[in-house]
């Protein structure tokens, strides 16, 4: 079973190329942004004419939350019309798309977990953008998962707890914001789970939320980061107004997943548990 795996360079994609050892039952085809491009349609029917996949994992995606504000058409390239070629293009060669969304398409007013058929709201580009994407799948596409998620972070790529541990090494003191309350997702959990969907086989298409268990500030999460890689520094809470940025953050952003575990029988761990000691 071939399974093509888009913006196989970031974060997730490198999640899902360490698990790949694991799952020989899949054949893997890992294209990173310069072997494909899906803001091309061209280069997508010619990679999807090749490899012929069963699945295609879209990890592609346009994520600098703050320069979306600045760069709104870009973000809309990769984010909306690079998830509607994918989707054209599936339907053509009848591939099922995983694709993933954020859970900065809900404004943050709730203070209960959201479910994935609370309403969006989004508040700035990137959010608006990853939501437009995900309209575009549904109105192509019968066979896809759209899996939103939230503060993914790991051993791989760009992500708050490589520039915690970064910043600790170069500063005395850090403040950090305690007023967003939301859920770190591991990204190695978060493409186990992906491929927990592939493996059972199930039509169960749609909307689904995946995150580790449990929430926290940012101020919390930087503290165990901390704690964890036993690093001394002193860390400061501080109100989102005190932090100004250009895109306005959801400050309640919990995720419920209730509908993936019930549906896929997934276990997910506390966010706790899931974070480990950064490797040396």
């Amino acid at each position: 079973m071939v399974v093509l795996v888009t913006g196989a360079g970031g974060q997730l994609g490198q999640a899902l190329r360490y698990l790949a050892p694991q799952h020989p039952e899949f054949s893997f085809v890992f294209c990173t942004s310069s072997e494909l491009d899906i803001t091309d349609k061209t280069q997508c029917e010619r990679v999807f004419d090749r490899y012929q996949p069963e699945y295609c994992i879209n990890t592609a995606a346009y994520t600098a939350v703050d320069k979306a504000e600045i760069e709104p058409e870009k973000a809309k390239a990769i984010n909306v019309t690079g998830a509607q070629n994918l989707a054209e293009v599936c339907q053509k060669h009848h591939t099922v798309l995983l694709h993933l969304s954020t859970d900065f398409i809900f404004d943050g007013s709730k203070t209960t977990p959201y479910t994935e058929t609370d309403v969006p709201n989004p508040a700035g580009v990137y959010g608006q953008t990853k939501l437009d994407g995900e309209k575009a799948i549904q109105s192509i596409l019968e066979k896809h998962f759209i899996i939103r998620t939230s503060w993914v972070y790991s051993q791989f790529g760009h992500n708050f707890m490589k520039t915690m541990l970064r910043l600790a090494s170069e500063r005395d003191s850090l403040s950090v914001v305690n007023d967003q309350i939301g859920t770190p997702t591991h990204a190695v959990d978060l493409a186990a789970a992906l491929l927990t969907i592939i493996s059972s086989k199930k039509d169960a298409f749609g909307i689904y939320n995946f995150s580790n268990e449990g929430q926290c500030s940012w101020y919390d999460f930087a503290q165990e980061i901390f704690r964890i890689n036993n690093v001394a520094i002193p860390v400061h809470p501080i109100p989102t107004a005190a932090y100004p940025t250009p895109a306005k953050r959801p400050a309640y952003s919990v995720l419920d997943k209730s509908k993936i575990k019930n549906t896929f029988g997934l276990v997910i761990k506390k966010w706790e548990e899931a974070l480990q000691p950064f490797p040396s």
